[in-house]
């Protein structure tokens, strides 16, 4: 119990940093009523364009604007905030070019979505690598060089005093997550927004409408993969390094997260806003579930893509459990007195 509880923190600050990434899987999944498969590369673009900007983006201004002025500037200004400007814009940009991608093969070349995905992601495995990444499977963050939006060490750090509680991954990834949520329950709001909407809920009625349904299909992938690879950016961040494989099973998670949400506060969370908040609280409690199940069990990590698969396997049958055996029965026939 003492082992769940010192995790507890790092998981809460894993699961809101997920979630916004669930976020984007629920804007295909559910509004859009499209599979993309291309989160599990567009993920790891995120978190590469992160690492790699990190690491040697003063080397680019230098190379752009030279030595001297860069180093005029790191003497007037903190640096250290630009650099991190530029690594979450070209991580956001990086996902909305993915998107793209699976929009055009499925729109203009009329490739399925699931398969368009597919495709997207397996040609970004290779972009990630050799183009992103200069062919290292793994690309490390000066954590301890540089201050960064979350870190997994700013946890400890908080508790022992050494920094404002502002600075806590989860105070920090909260702040985030209550900022996209409401960019996005505006922007949902608009003409743009709604027509996206009305794509997903009947494409057919839609275009009856004059609505440019492959261009909202487009513009949808882009958000959500958008907000995928901004994810991936901050869990790059977080602990310290990205990888190739980061985004392996990030659709899982993401699916396990609108799952949960819909499935704990469906009848709660009416509101549009709410949905996406219920998303993101979904992404935490699977991670306190995940730690839970292995501080308390002891099983080995290993099992954790399994852990998963049951998890939302339950969540999913949960609905279908409720409505066969514990729903009240219908009464047949009409009124006696009528």
């Amino acid at each position: 119990m003492t082992s769940l509880l010192n995790a507890l923190p790092g998981s809460i600050s894993q699961g809101l940093i997920w979630g916004i990434m669930a976020i984007g899987v629920y804007i295909t999944y559910r509004l859009l009523d499209v599979a993309d498969l291309t989160v599990d590369g567009s993920f790891c673009t995120g978190g590469a364009m992160c690492a790699v900007t990190l690491a040697n983006g003063k080397d680019w201004l230098a190379a752009i604007f030279g030595a001297e002025t860069v180093e005029a500037w790191a003497a007037a200004f903190n640096l250290n905030i630009v650099l991190l400007i530029m690594a979450l814009l070209f991580a956001l940009v990086a996902g909305l070019l993915a998107g793209l991608s699976t929009g055009l093969l499925h729109t203009a070349c009329g490739i399925p979505a699931i398969l368009a995905g597919i495709l997207t992601q397996l040609g970004l495995w290779s972009v990630n690598l050799v183009s992103i990444m200069g062919k290292k499977a793994t690309i490390s963050i000066a954590v301890g060089k540089m201050d960064l939006l979350v870190a997994m060490r700013y946890i400890t750090d908080v508790e022992k005093g050494k920094r404002w509680f502002i600075q806590h991954p989860i105070f920090v990834a909260g702040i985030i997550t209550v900022v996209i949520i409401g960019l996005l329950y505006w922007f949902f709001g608009t003409e743009l927004g709604s027509s996206i909407r009305a794509t997903g809920a009947n494409r057919a009625m839609a275009r009856a409408q004059g609505i440019n349904t492959n261009r909202n299909t487009v513009l949808g992938l882009m958000l959500s993969n958008g907000l995928v690879a901004l994810s991936g950016a901050l869990l790059a961040q977080y602990q310290g390094f990205a990888e190739i494989n980061m985004g392996r099973g990030a659709i899982v998670i993401g699916l396990a997260a609108v799952i949960i949400g819909e499935v704990v506060f469906g009848k709660l969370f009416r509101n549009f806003g709410l949905k996406l908040l219920a998303v993101s609280i979904g992404a935490v409690i699977y991670y306190i579930v995940i730690q839970a199940v292995i501080s308390l069990s002891g099983i080995d990590s290993n099992y954790l893509k399994l852990l998963t698969a049951i998890i939302v396997a339950i969540f999913l049958a949960v609905p279908f459990w409720k409505g066969k055996y514990f729903s009240k029965p219908v009464k047949r026939g009409g009124n006696a007195n009528a």
